[in-house]
């Protein structure tokens, strides 16, 4: 068997068609090609031939986790989650998750970091929502104390912030269906009994 054609793919740039005795056989990235060593005329056994395909496919799973965790930070339950849904086997999967932290593109503690600032800067939200978000993520509570500990941010900041949001919603001009609501996002009682007595009385 030998390898007669490789073709670059029209609809996914930088992906290369690897053609086997003029038929299609499989597809890498141009770093898996390179890495691969694969040229037009390289003779191949079946084992190879095997081997090139295999690579082909964890090539394929590289890549498109590549692409999840470029939108947005990801913890390393949701890559271990999405590994699954993606019927990414096992093996491979530690393999990437392995590479991905290498290149520090898979980290808890950064990944909480980027969470809180996030959560920061787009909404006001309790200390309490912020720890329950980050174990949905399956962050671990060390990981996350320590980074709600480097957060100066007080839950009474955000409260005021948010008090003066909902107060420009009318059903939220009668104090015990806000104090209701803002209970219900986790700050304590007492400090939103305290923000609400300093907005009345400012």
């Amino acid at each position: 068997m030998k390898i007669t054609a490789i073709k670059q793919q029209v609809k996914r740039q930088g992906r290369y068609s690897i053609f086997v005795d003029e038929k299609y056989a499989f597809s890498l990235s141009e770093n898996a090609l390179l890495d691969q060593k694969i040229r037009i005329g390289l003779e191949v056994s079946k084992e190879e031939l095997q081997g090139f395909k295999d690579a082909s496919k964890f090539d394929k799973a590289y890549n498109l986790t590549l692409s999840y965790v470029a939108r947005r930070p990801r913890s390393e339950w949701e890559l271990r989650d999405y590994f699954r849904r993606k019927e990414i086997d096992e093996e491979a999967g530690e393999l990437i998750l392995d590479r991905l932290k290498n290149f520090g593109y898979i980290n808890d503690a950064a990944f909480a970091r980027s969470w809180v600032e996030n959560r920061r800067l787009l909404k006001p939200i309790s200390r309490r929502r912020l720890i329950m978000e980050l174990r949905q993520k399956h962050v671990a509570d060390d990981v996350v104390r320590q980074v709600l500990e480097e957060d100066e941010t007080t839950d009474r900041d955000t409260l005021r912030q948010l008090v003066e949001r909902k107060r420009k919603q009318s059903r939220y001009q009668d104090d015990q269906k806000l104090m209701q609501y803002l209970v219900r996002q986790g700050y304590g009682y007492d400090d939103v009994k305290s923000v609400l007595k300093n907005q009345e009385e400012y």
